[in-house]
This record gives C-alpha cells, sequence and structure tokens, in this order.
C-alpha cells in the first residue's frame, strides 16, 4: 500500500463536516507551550479532539495509547527533536501512514527536505494561522480516514 500524498483536489472532494472533524484526533507535539495552546484553540474550536505534548518523548508514549488521527510537530525541540520524532513515528507499521506535519519558525529549503526524507507530508511555518492548521486537518484527516477505511 503506498501512501499516496492528498492534492488541493483530493481537498475539494473530502471536505471534512464538523461533526466528522468532531472525531478526528489531532496531536500537537511543541515544546512551546504558547504554540501548543494556541493550536489547541483553534482545533478545539473545530470540533477537533486534541492531544498535546511537550516533546518526542511525552508524544511516543501518548501516541501508543490515543491513536491521533494527525500529528502536527515543533522541528526543534529538546531531547528528541522533531525530525527524530517524525522518523521514529514512520517506522513503526502502525502508524507509518498517520500524516505527520512538520512545525517550524526556520521555512529553507534544506529544513523542508530534511522533514519529507524523514517522512513528514507537510511543512508549516510558524506562526500559522487557524487556517493555515485547520486546512491541513482537512486535508490530511479526510485522507487519513480514508486509509482506515481502505485497511479495514
Amino acid at each position: 500500500m503506498s501512501q499516496e500524498k492528498p492534492s488541493q483536489e483530493t481537498f475539494n472532494q473530502k471536505k471534512l463536516t464538523m461533526d466528522q472533524l468532531s472525531k478526528v484526533k489531532v496531536m500537537v507535539i511543541d515544546d512551546s507551550n504558547t504554540i501548543r495552546r494556541s493550536a489547541e484553540i483553534f482545533l478545539k474550536a473545530s470540533g477537533c479532539q486534541v492531544i498535546l505534548a511537550e516533546d518526542g518523548f511525552d508524544a511516543l508514549a501518548k501516541i501508543s495509547n490515543e491513536h491521533p488521527d494527525l500529528i502536527f510537530v515543533d522541528i526543534m525541540m529538546p531531547r528528541l527533536d522533531g525530525y527524530q520524532t517524525c522518523s521514529l513515528i514512520k517506522r513503526n507499521a502502525r502508524y507509518k501512514t498517520t500524516p505527520v506535519i512538520m512545525l517550524s519558525s526556520k521555512d529553507g529549503l534544506f529544513d523542508r527536505a530534511r522533514g519529507r526524507m524523514v517522512g513528514s507530508d507537510q511543512y508549516l511555518t510558524k506562526p500559522f494561522t487557524q487556517e493555515t492548521l485547520l486546512d491541513a486537518v482537512q486535508i490530511y484527516a479526510a485522507h487519513s480516514k480514508a486509509n482506515q477505511q481502505e485497511v479495514e
């Protein structure tokens, strides 16, 4: 099974309703309390279930219990950075199709390429807006739900 990246066309065809969004579990991994809280407010306002983690180790423990549909991960974190966290998630057979979106204040080509090399699905630059965060949720959660139905 190949992990095909959703396109804008996929987004237009599979836009989730508010009721469907309420079933989407989104994990936000960031060492900044401000970023975690902002993302939580934006996502909960749209009805998403939100799981917060302070770093990669915290996230890996929670992922196995919570099974998020989509993961946002900051790149620059202590102990286990975003690249390492993404790589570990994508290497796990159970979570390799779970969309992982990198969050960073860096907007360089090298950073984006490195994110792709470890398996990230998208790269958002901080500070993000509610619209960019929710667009990513719409695109990848719909795609993630379609993949889950395919597997079942």
